[in-house]
């Protein structure tokens, strides 16, 4: 960790200036071509019927069932209902969407080229705000809840550390919605969008889905000032190198994709510091990604536990009942899983993997610097992206499924 520390330290601000104001970034006709085209992502996304993420263009049908898991969520619906009784007439009107809305495929992990719809946390009272904060922990496991506030408290780290973008690198820089009517019967949910942070939770039933999910942090821990202390996504670094390191040398050609980061060495579409090594991150809905990488069922049984323990530091973010019934979901489909990986895996190398499974997608990155000046990825800059593959990102096949069930003629 003090190698970390210490290449943080080796690192100062980036000091080009970004046409952004209040969270908004002006891209065009004030940015260069390509940041432009990359950064307007999520609007492009919006202009296609959602497929979700395949693995050739075609969904694979009935993997996501309705069904009961015994949860309660009375209290997100409670949670819900105060924060949206305490909002004004206006305030309500542009925060509260229908549940089958296109604002939900609207999000980015960067700024956003459009005024986003939703309460931005930080022009709310803080009554508002703790209303917002209350639903967030009555959805997610304590794990969930922690690593989603370190993620914003560091983005305000963020914003001391380089003293710039003071009105948009901030703690509660962040566009909230709500979709649908809460209700214990009926689906709705909420989604959280800013950067490093995108959130969007789906309930039908007693059941839960909560992606797509992009928590990151530039960086990842904060040494100073107000949010000295702050830590998030060390267990998604540490238990990706454990499973890395399980494996050998036999299996390197199944999942190594390639043994460093540096942009030289990489394809350019991957080089890039605006996704990175990402191919399911904001505005990729519909991204077709063939399997690339080992096998669950070419794993031994030490290997294969080592994997779920990765998978369950992200699974973890639900709470309990549904983290063990996603558990059970991916464990019927660990033969089927791939498993592959970029970079090193000594104590400091950057490095990307991807757990790409019919019912899972998650990816982690190290980045290079957006706000501060390294040029190559380093190990405290991280983004981190979960999916639910073949439909039901934003719990869309489930939702498809309910209505078929209960609402025939809609």
């Amino acid at each position: 960790m003090n190698k970390t520390f210490s290449a943080l330290r080796a690192v100062a601000a980036r000091r080009a200036e970004l046409p952004v104001l209040d969270g908004v970034l002006f891209g065009e006709p004030l940015l260069p071509p390509v940041p432009a085209y990359e950064l307007s992502a999520a609007l492009r996304n919006v202009t296609q019927p959602y497929v979700g993420l395949t693995t050739d263009g075609t969904p694979i049908r009935g993997l996501y069932k309705l069904g009961e898991t015994g949860a309660n969520h009375q209290g997100a619906v409670d949670a819900a209902q105060a924060f949206l009784a305490a909002l004004s007439d206006n305030e309500r009107m542009c925060t509260q969407m229908p549940i089958d809305s296109d604002e939900w495929r609207k999000w980015t992990n960067a700024f956003t080229m459009w005024p986003p719809l939703g309460v931005r946390l930080e022009r709310i009272s803080e009554t508002k705000r703790n209303l917002v904060l209350e639903l967030m922990r009555e959805s997610l496991s304590e794990e969930g809840y922690e690593s989603a506030r370190n993620c914003m408290r560091l983005n305000g780290a963020l914003g001391e550390l380089i003293d710039l973008y003071t009105d948009t690198l901030t703690e509660f820089a962040y566009n909230f919605l709500v979709f649908g009517e809460p209700s214990a019967t009926e689906p709705w949910g909420w989604q959280l969008m800013g950067h490093h942070v995108d959130i969007n939770c789906v309930f039908i039933g007693s059941q839960l889905v909560l992606a797509p999910v992009f928590l990151g942090a530039e960086p990842n821990f904060a040494l100073d000032g107000t949010y000295a202390g702050t830590r998030v996504l060390d267990l998604e670094t540490d238990k990706g190198l454990a499973f890395r390191r399980s494996l050998t040398e036999s299996q390197a050609d199944a999942f190594l994709l390639s043994g460093t980061l540096l942009a030289k060495d990489l394809p350019e579409e991957l080089a890039g510091p605006f996704n990175g090594r990402h191919v399911g991150g904001a505005g990729r809905d519909n991204q077709i990604q063939p399997y690339e990488g080992i096998k669950g069922s070419e794993l031994s049984s030490d290997q294969q536990g080592l994997l779920l323990d990765l998978i369950d530091v992200y699974l973890g973010r639900l709470p309990g009942v549904h983290a063990d019934a996603k558990r059970r979901h991916v464990e019927n489909h660990l033969d089927e899983t791939r498993f592959c990986w970029r970079g090193g895996h000594d104590d400091v190398a950057a490095f990307y993997y991807r757990i790409h499974s019919p019912v899972l997608w998650v990816e982690y990155d190290n980045h290079p610097g957006i706000f501060l000046d390294n040029e190559e990825p380093e190990r405290f800059h991280i983004h981190t992206i979960v999916r639910e593959p073949n439909g039901n990102d934003y719990g869309k096949d489930l939702l498809a499924e309910h209505y078929a069930a209960h609402h025939p003629t809609r």
